[in-house]
């Protein structure tokens, strides 16, 4: 669970990214009208949504109207364990995957070898779900759009803000890539398992960078070559 500080107020939507596009993209699917679309960008741009906490399959937050206060969670299906795991053996397929995405980068061509592995990455419109303390019957309401636009900017500079909302969060992914790349005994299970292995090595301990690229390049070694060993 990570939240991310209160955006401030923002004078239009920005030129964004390719991937923050394709979000914003999914939003406008997901709204009624445009009427709607319309009161959620300009609840995102005023800064009335308040600090966004994000967790696997969805997100938190406070949005502010008037001298009312919402309260507005949002939900993003999460990756399968299968796809989790071809998620990560991807991202070391290519030692410069990791680098990106710790820079905040998301390559278009990573996230087309994603899809061709039948993983679904960027949302769509029917897959942003959303509840929100306010009367309105609309789903989603002008308040929960606000929240979903504000995580597309912040997806925008942190892919892993989608990914973890996928079930994927940033050191999941580094400790996946640790345990994918260690040498371990036959019969023992590949990463996937949540829990670490009792001599792996927490991230957070660890120069990031160094680690995951050292990591995704043996990984990238040994997709190439599975029959040798360690």
């Amino acid at each position: 669970m990570i939240t991310h500080p209160r955006l401030p107020p923002r004078r239009g939507g920005g030129s964004g990214t390719w991937w923050s596009k394709a979000v914003l993209r999914a939003v406008e699917e997901a709204a009624f009208g445009e009427k709607e679309l319309r009161a959620g960008r300009a609840l995102a741009r005023s800064g009335a949504v308040g600090a966004i906490t994000v967790d696997v399959g969805g997100a938190v937050a406070a949005v502010t109207e008037g001298q009312d206060a919402y309260t507005v969670e949002v939900t993003l299906p999460v990756l399968h364990d299968s796809d989790a795991a071809a998620f990560t053996e991807l991202v070391a397929a290519e030692s410069g995957r990791v680098g990106a995405l710790l820079a905040g980068q998301l390559p278009h061509a990573f996230v087309e070898a994603v899809e061709e592995a039948g993983v679904e990455l960027l949302p769509y419109g029917g897959e942003l779900g959303s509840a929100c303390t306010c009367d309105s019957w609309l789903d989603p309401c002008p308040h929960a759009l606000a929240v979903w636009t504000q995580l597309a900017w912040l997806i925008q500079v942190d892919p892993f803000v989608l990914t973890h909302l996928r079930g994927l969060s940033r050191d999941r992914v580094l400790r996946d890539l640790h345990q994918l790349t260690r040498p371990r005994p036959l019969g023992v299970e590949s990463p996937g398992d949540s829990t670490p292995s009792a001599g792996g090595a927490d991230p957070e301990d660890l120069d990031d960078l160094a680690v995951a690229e050292d990591a995704a390049a043996r990984a990238a070694r040994l997709l190439e070559h599975p029959a040798d060993t360690w």
